[in-house]
């Protein structure tokens, strides 16, 4: 308890960031139709999100040691409002996307921020426990945020203005906060050739990752419209997906740690593939059936980024992780901004079944590729398996001592 205490601000922070971040995604995807763009506009909305998280990816570190915690919280906090009020000003796909660009950065920054300031204040006695934490504070908040949109009218002023409201309440718990602010971190050196180097199969994986959980919940609520689900029942639909994720960590991580990570990632993709076929056959079965088969899908396709990286660490000295983890969260983001743009020109052309016969590709790809490497070299000793949050570049760093071999 006194733990959590100590971290409250820390936390109440996250949960405002996921309930004003989490909720534009879909907001605007629901609210570009309404308006009349067209699906390729939408898919590129969540393309620039995840080109903003990069660029505050890479930025936060920096701002960070020349103005301090605090004030590159709230520069990044102001971005990020700024970024949501301006929708209903300017009615303009273009215009939206150097929005949700701004969104990306706030959204990286102040996670980057949050990070450094846990790292700087646990120790290895309270690291567990405060991951441990962490990781609900996120994943809970993430499923408010998507229920969010039950009650948000699509492409009005007062819905852009509640997310506005509630992203701008990060700021007041961590900057009111009486603990110090610590020491700034070191900002990672971003080598991405390092994950290919350590594990080319780690590398795939974490591509397939972000190509998929970009598609889903990018694009996913136009899959929801166009499979007849009503707005307030994609809320459901996209919680279903985030919840069947956190389920699957635990069962994902017992396998990973007791059998070969290269067949648990390629019996992972076989049963994304599977899932795919699920959702694609209960598309016409009602609103239950579409919800059920976003769970599946959310339960096979959440751990491979997770057990992608445990696999890239197994090969990786102490002093390379922390540029191992921000090389991994690169390469997705690699994925991440290709995929939404390149789902929903498939999803006007051929339907919306293409957004999942696009991933089952993905995934036979990355199946291909993990036999091929089994061939090529033996496994090692393994690392600890740790859930790994696509939060910032500096979460190698938090995750601290919680890779090390037993």
């Amino acid at each position: 308890m006194r733990l959590l205490i100590s971290f409250a601000a820390l936390f109440l922070s996250v949960i405002f960031l996921q309930l004003g971040s989490g909720g534009i995604a879909p907001l605007d995807a629901i609210s570009g139709l309404e308006l009349g763009f067209s699906r390729a506009e939408i898919g590129l909305l969540g393309s620039s999100h995840f080109v903003g998280f990069f660029i505050g990816c890479w930025w936060a570190p920096r701002l960070m040691g020349s103005v301090g915690h605090s004030r590159a919280f709230a520069a990044f906090t102001a971005l990020g409002t700024i970024g949501i009020l301006s929708h209903m000003i300017v009615i303009d796909a273009i215009a939206w996307s150097a929005m949700r660009v701004m969104s990306g950065i706030c959204i990286a920054g102040c996670y980057t921020v949050i990070e450094s300031w846990l790292q700087a204040k646990v120790s290895n006695e309270t690291r567990g426990r405060a991951m441990g934490t962490y990781r609900v504070v996120d994943i809970g908040g993430s499923l408010m945020a998507q229920m969010m949109i039950s009650v948000l009218a699509p492409a009005s002023y007062v819905s852009y203005n509640i997310l506005a409201i509630v992203c701008c309440a990060a700021l007041i718990p961590l900057v009111l906060t009486r603990t110090s602010a610590p020491a700034v971190p070191d900002a990672p050196r971003l080598r991405p050739s390092l994950a290919w180097k350590r594990s080319p199969l780690a590398a795939a994986g974490v591509i397939s990752a972000g190509v998929t959980t970009a598609s889903f919940r990018m694009v996913g609520p136009l899959y929801g419209v166009e499979v007849g689900l009503s707005i307030d029942q994609i809320a459901f639909f996209l919680s279903a997906f985030v919840l069947g994720g956190a389920l699957s960590q635990y069962p994902a991580g017992w396998l990973a740690d007791r059998y070969d990570r290269r067949w648990v990632l390629i019996w992972l993709s076989g049963a994304a593939i599977l899932s795919c076929a699920v959702t694609v056959g209960l598309a016409s079965s009602g609103a239950n059936g579409v919800m059920l088969a976003a769970g599946v899908f959310g339960f096979a396709t959440f751990p491979i980024y997770s057990v992608a990286a445990a696999h890239a660490h197994d090969f990786a000295t102490d002093e390379e992780r922390v540029e191992l983890s921000a090389a991994l969260m690169f390469l997705y983001a690699v994925g991440a901004i290709a995929s939404p743009y390149v789902v929903s020109k498939l999803i006007d052309g051929f339907g919306p079944e293409a957004m999942f016969a696009f991933v089952s590709a993905i995934h036979l790809i990355l199946i291909v590729f993990g036999v091929l490497r089994m061939k090529v070299r033996k496994t090692t000793t393994k690392t600890n398996y740790v859930y790994a949050p696509r939060t910032s570049f500096l979460i190698g760093r938090l995750m601290g001592r919680a890779r090390e071999k037993d």
